[in-house]
């Protein structure tokens, strides 16, 4: 799970990575045999019993600034990555979070992503926690965000990432009705389908190769 990637002076929620150190990340990945790839091709892979030496790849919010840096990396090392984009709030800012906000990609930044291979996920309508909304609030937020990006790409997306990684029973519910087939939180609380509800492991500015080679390892990745 990666945020964003660039030079930012002020990072108060540590979710942006240096081009240095996101540069590093990935060297490691592919030093340990290792391939970054979206979601759909990881489930793709996973149905196949060929998911060994995969490693799903998402970014959050769809901030522009991955743009910039983070496309030409993966594509040195042949990974893919999924995007988690804001229906909403497209070629807009981070309204979610206090200033200084950082812009978001829009409609044509994201359909050139998926020119380059990578998949296009929802992050909701707005960013906001969808635990504890009522089922309007989740219609709009889950159905009425595929329905948006669909009209981005002229393919809905099947992949959904829950905001702040806030997940309940009724919004795994919503997230299936919708018709997505995979959706990611962070941590999220035992009991729910692990399809529509998987954990992932955040990735900052301090994991260095060392450490991020020990976390993978204790999360259970390993190399073919």
């Amino acid at each position: 799970m990666l945020h964003g990637v660039g030079r930012v002076s002020v990072d108060p929620f540590a979710l942006f990575l240096s081009p240095e150190r996101f540069s590093g990340q990935m060297r490691l990945l592919a030093r340990l045999g290792l391939r970054g790839v979206s979601l759909a091709e990881l489930r793709a892979a996973e149905d196949r019993g060929q998911a060994r030496g995969l490693v799903g790849l998402t970014f959050d919010d769809a901030y522009r600034d991955v743009l910039d840096w983070a496309p030409p990396v993966l594509a040195g090392y042949g990974f893919t990555a999924t995007v988690f984009a804001v229906s909403g709030l497209l070629g807009g800012e981070n309204a979610w979070d206090p200033p200084p906000r950082r812009r978001l990609m829009d409609a044509d930044d994201l359909r050139r992503l998926v020119r380059e291979g990578w998949e296009l996920g929802s992050h909701g309508a707005t960013h906001v926690r969808l635990a504890g909304l009522d089922a309007e609030q989740l219609q709009h937020e889950v159905a009425g965000s595929r329905s948006a990006l669909a009209g981005v790409t002229g393919v809905p997306p099947t992949t959904f990432c829950y905001p702040y990684g806030s997940v309940d029973e009724a919004s795994v519910e919503a997230v299936r009705a919708a018709g997505y087939s995979a959706a990611c939180a962070v941590r999220p609380p035992p009991g729910l389908d692990r399809e529509l509800a998987s954990p992932r492991l955040g990735v900052a500015e301090r994991d260095h190769p060392l450490r991020l080679a020990a976390r993978l390892l204790l999360s259970g990745h390993r190399s073919r």
